[in-house]
């Protein structure tokens, strides 16, 4: 099935460029020129990707990406000519999973666009999209919630977003930046206490013994592991 692409810039150029770029890929290709005319698109249409600049006219970027990230798990990209660190950082945590600074490389940003679909295709085939379940332990993703021998586990945010990333990728090792970039939303190089702080707080809620982990293996000299008997 040929994949829709949604791409929210008021740069005339630009559009066109992608417009013409993923058209000759042969994607689905659709542009809103302002943050109104794209809300509009969202609420009626359905879409695999969205490439999404934060300085649009109307509804901002930021604002857009907030609202999807309410419902939806598509691959958002923030194309954007603001290169600041916190404008990354606040994309990132918002849900973006990827921020591609302007002017870019065309062919850079089509690979990139490949990789999230490929994986956004992954997680879909997996069936996992409404959560996990073994009877002991319960994640779900239409409400966040997670939920041990059937009580509220009481996990925070990032607690939610790390168990969740564990659970898409079932089955395989995820290094320690991997986790970094994808939960916290940036690479913090090196920074290995801060997943270990975060997997030992998550461990303690969900395993029924510390000493023999069930759910979050550890991978010696890599990252962690989640199981890969998803029910």
């Amino acid at each position: 099935m040929t994949k829709k692409i949604l791409v929210v810039d008021s740069d005339r150029e630009v559009k066109r460029l992608l417009l013409e770029t993923f058209h000759t890929i042969g994607y689905h290709v659709v542009a809103a020129e302002n943050g109104d005319a794209a809300v509009r698109m969202i609420e009626t249409e359905s879409f695999d990707l969205v490439i999404l600049d934060i300085m649009i006219p109307g509804t901002s970027g930021f604002q857009i990406l907030r609202q999807l990230r309410r419902t939806s798990d598509i691959p958002v990209i923030i194309l954007s000519a603001r290169a600041d660190t916190i404008d990354k950082v606040e994309t990132f945590e918002l849900g973006a999973d990827d921020y591609v600074t302007k002017p870019f490389v065309v062919a850079e940003l089509t690979a990139r666009v490949a990789a999230l679909l490929r994986r956004s295709d992954t997680k879909t085939h997996v069936g996992v999209k409404a959560g996990f379940s073994d009877g002991r332990l319960l994640v779900d993703f239409t409400k966040h919630q997670v939920f041990v021998d059937g009580k509220d586990a009481a996990i925070t945010k990032k607690e939610y977003e790390l168990i969740r990333e564990f659970i898409l990728n079932a089955g395989s090792a995820l290094d320690y930046q991997y986790l970094l970039k994808h939960v916290w939303g940036i690479k913090y190089r090196g920074n290995k206490n801060r997943v270990k702080a975060i997997v030992r707080r998550l461990r303690g809620k969900i395993e029924a013994d510390l000493r023999k982990p069930q759910y979050i293996m550890a991978v010696k000299g890599v990252g962690y592991r989640f199981k890969d008997n998803l029910s």
